[in-house]
């Protein structure tokens, strides 16, 4: 096990109507900016829970955080929060919304000239507004951790940055607020969550057995309650559990001591950015050919994946690690994802040969062993 440090200072408010605790969540001297998306919290009621909780405080509101939130419109955001002196940031919304919240926490104290330096140069974060959230979506994770990823337009560049200081100092879960998402949501969310535990997962076999448990227990619960919440939406005991999946699955809990990789999360970023594919259905394809392509480094975390969720009888690990790869796309599959680039109109060559050019002209190389360059994502990309 390799040495760690542990840093979650974000209170988790958990169950059935936990909405109106805000109320007491929130100083009421602060001046509040409410950062929503596109107004699906408005159908849904939690929009007027959330207003019903904090009538006693003083709001302000700004909507349209995009699904992959734009660097143009957080520095809108941005704009207000100078004008108005906001003092704290409340999201309402998805792992989007949140994401574009940390980003323009950071953004409305940062003293440099520009603050897209912090995702493009790794700038320094030495300060943020205070973020609370209410997470609506089971995805990203983010409500228990300090990533943030954000696009930007004039580019097409979509990049990512992590800070202490965007951590929110509470997040509310309610699953009930789930119950009418759409489908492709919900599925979304399960891809996203998969991936992000198999990108801290299956990497390097190291002796972190209790690390490599709740893994595996977060995926069989994943296996096990999708579809459940496809057939009954309104299955509060499925929604609840894949949401914990979802909040855990990124809190890194389980990677504590062990090397992470996120190449599949990097050159999946480059595909929402080129072709504006969701970024679960850029997950589920980039990961069964990341995986083929790696499986000589991968072959043992992936027949444990094997033999632990799928339930494979295989002795040879190579041959487990294979399977496990066809049942990973299999479930994808099951769940209504599709997992190629032809299902979305994209010529992998071509896609290929973008990111390949992108990665080249940033000269960096990705996973858990560093090994992944612009020539081998390519090759990764075209197998798609």
């Amino acid at each position: 096990m390799n040495n760690f440090e542990f840093y979650c200072p974000t209170r988790v408010i958990f169950g059935k109507d936990t909405i109106k605790q805000l109320e007491h969540l929130i100083s009421k001297d602060k001046k509040i900016l409410i950062i929503y998306g596109g107004g699906s919290i408005k159908r849904n009621g939690v929009y007027n829970q959330v207003k019903e909780a904090l009538k006693n405080h003083t709001t302000f509101e700004f909507g349209g955080i995009e699904p992959n939130p734009r660097y143009e419109t957080c520095m809108q955001a941005v704009e207000l929060i100078k004008k108005e002196n906001i003092d704290f940031l409340l999201a309402v919304g998805g792992g989007s919304t949140l994401d574009g919240t940390k980003f323009i926490a950071a953004a409305s104290k940062y003293e440099g000239e520009d603050p897209w330096d912090i995702l493009e140069k790794g700038a320094e974060v030495k300060d943020a507004l205070p973020i609370g959230d209410i997470i609506t979506l089971p995805a990203t994770g983010s409500e228990m951790n300090g990533n943030s990823v954000v696009s930007k337009n004039a580019t097409n560049e979509k990049l990512s940055f992590c800070s202490e200081k965007v951590y929110p100092q509470f997040s509310i879960i309610d699953p009930q607020v789930t119950y009418s998402l759409p489908e492709k949501q919900t599925i979304n969310g399960i891809v996203d969550t998969y991936v992000h535990v198999m990108e801290q997962f299956a990497t390097i076999e190291e002796n972190t057995p209790l690390q490599s448990y709740w893994a595996i227990g977060i995926i069989k619960t994943l296996v096990q309650e999708a579809p459940k919440v496809l057939k009954n939406p309104q299955d509060y005991d499925a929604r609840a559990n894949i949401f914990w999946c979802a909040t855990c699955g990124l809190n890194y809990w389980f990677s504590l001591g062990c090397t992470q990789d996120w190449a599949t999360h990097m050159i999946g970023h480059e595909l929402t950015a080129f072709y504006g594919i969701d970024h679960g259905q850029s997950l589920a394809i980039v990961l069964p050919r990341l995986w083929r392509n790696q499986k000589a480094s991968k072959f043992e975390k992936l027949a444990d994946l094997a033999r632990d969720v799928y339930h494979v009888k295989d002795s040879d690990d190579f041959k487990a690690a294979e399977l496990a790869i066809l049942k990973t796309e299999e479930f994808f599959n099951s769940i209504g994802m599709k997992t190629k680039l032809s299902d979305y109109g994209i010529n992998p060559e071509e896609a290929a040969q973008k990111i390949k050019e992108r990665f080249e002209k940033r000269g960096c190389k990705f996973g858990e062993h560093g090994n992944i360059d612009a020539q081998t994502a390519y090759e990764i990309i075209k197998a798609c």
